[in-house]
């Protein structure tokens, strides 16, 4: 099975025989294909007990936690990669999770939606409602999402969590990525979503 674009760009920024953690890896998709592609020694944690489920009936080492609440109980430096995939915007404390995150990997790795896309942009504009569209697909009564964020907006929680941008990618609407300025005006306008390579810097992390 074909892995999610944002998910077959993550895996290619794996080394092979890295330590793993997938922080809401769902039902285990890129945590299996690392696995089988990279060797990976992979963990991971998710909200949903039906997806714990399937991790493990693939044979993955998953539990059931939540980003908000267990990340505390890691260790400091003990995985080479965090992955957070399409989960930070549905989190109760954004700055606290990155914290953790950046804590707890060597390097992290983020996807999300970006609200800032011009279609976004446009939907408010012209008809004044939250937008629908194939990332934020879901109504704004009934949606996992509580914070939003654009990619300029996410550009400036890394400097203020203390983490330097190794690499990001822009999330095209045909499904592909390609690289981009992070700190550019034109890919806030037109990515639909972005993935974040991050490091810790120097001065450490903020939580």
């Amino acid at each position: 099975m074909a892995l999610r674009p944002d998910l077959a760009a993550i895996a290619e920024m794996i080394p092979k025989g890295a330590r793993v953690l997938d922080v809401g890896c769902g039902d285990g998709a890129l945590l299996e294909h690392l696995s089988q592609t990279k060797n990976v020694d992979g963990r991971g944690l998710e909200l949903s007990q039906q997806n714990v489920n399937a991790c493990v009936a693939r044979g993955l080492s998953v539990i059931q936690g939540d980003a908000d609440t267990d990340l505390g109980e890691y260790p400091s430096q003990v995985f080479d990669l965090v992955i957070l995939s399409q989960t930070i915007q549905a989190t109760w404390e954004p700055k606290t999770v990155l914290g953790h995150l950046l804590r707890i990997g060597r390097h992290v790795v983020i996807s999300f939606p970006n609200f800032g896309h011009w279609k976004v942009r446009l939907s408010l504009l012209a008809h004044g409602r939250m937008p629908r569209t194939k990332t934020l697909a879901d109504e704004w009564y009934d949606t996992p999402n509580i914070h939003l964020c654009t990619i300029a907006d996410f550009v400036a929680l890394t400097q203020t969590c203390g983490a330097e941008i190794e690499q990001a990618l822009a999330l095209t609407p045909e499904g592909t990525t390609r690289p981009m300025e992070a700190h550019a005006w034109l890919p806030n306008l037109m990515a639909e979503g972005a993935i974040f390579l991050l490091r810790a810097n120097d001065a450490g992390t903020s939580i």
